[in-house]
């Protein structure tokens, strides 16, 4: 059983699939957690459902987050996040909204909060180069996702990491050095950050 789990929370293009990845590589406990997901869009890296089956679970009280995004329903289900946890592997969970961020923390584990962030136009680059179909739809919620961060600039991170100033390794290594630290979460200068 492991008792640390990452939040990576950033735009689009600001590397959390290939970060995920890249922590996987150098450590094979790390593993993305794959939320509960129904409607369109992408498939890889979800675990598909109905959005009654996730409406059971919501009412239950068996979710710890829940959110709808490209027309479809995204879900963080607690016996997803255990599962991983009992299995002594380390839980890496794709965020794309503070209040997420923070509501995944009542799960007694520790959370290492990450926040990951790039300029707009360089995830328009990065979505271009992997071929993103719905960029326009990406850029709007890179502005969602600056303004959900002004918002709430008081919310704490363990680590803030400007992904176009480090490598995917060295953005793993930073990471991978706050989960043995155990890094605590602290306010940061978002206003600075996202200008």
């Amino acid at each position: 059983m492991t008792d640390v789990g990452v939040v990576l929370y950033g735009p689009p293009g600001a590397g959390k699939d290939t970060v995920t990845a890249e922590l996987s590589r150098a450590r094979p406990e790390y593993r993305l957690f794959q939320r509960l997901k129904a409607g369109p869009g992408r498939t890889t890296g979800y675990r598909l459902t109905t959005i009654e089956h996730i409406e059971d679970l919501d009412r239950a009280g068996d979710l710890l987050y829940r959110n709808a995004r490209y027309g479809a329903e995204y879900a963080i289900d607690r016996q997803g996040v255990s599962e991983l946890v009992e299995q002594g592997l380390v839980p890496v969970l794709h965020m794309g909204q503070v209040a997420g961020a923070s509501a995944v923390t009542p799960y007694p584990i520790h959370w290492v909060k990450v926040l990951l962030w790039c300029p707009v136009d360089v995830t328009k680059t990065r979505c271009e180069g992997r071929g993103d179909k719905d960029l326009e739809a990406r850029l709007e919620v890179w502005r969602e996702t600056r303004q959900d961060l002004l918002d709430h600039a008081a919310e704490p991170w363990s680590v803030v990491i400007e992904t176009h100033h480090h490598s995917p390794a060295e953005t793993a290594r930073i990471i991978s050095d706050a989960v043995d630290s155990k890094a605590t979460a602290q306010e940061r200068d978002i206003r600075g950050l996202v200008g």
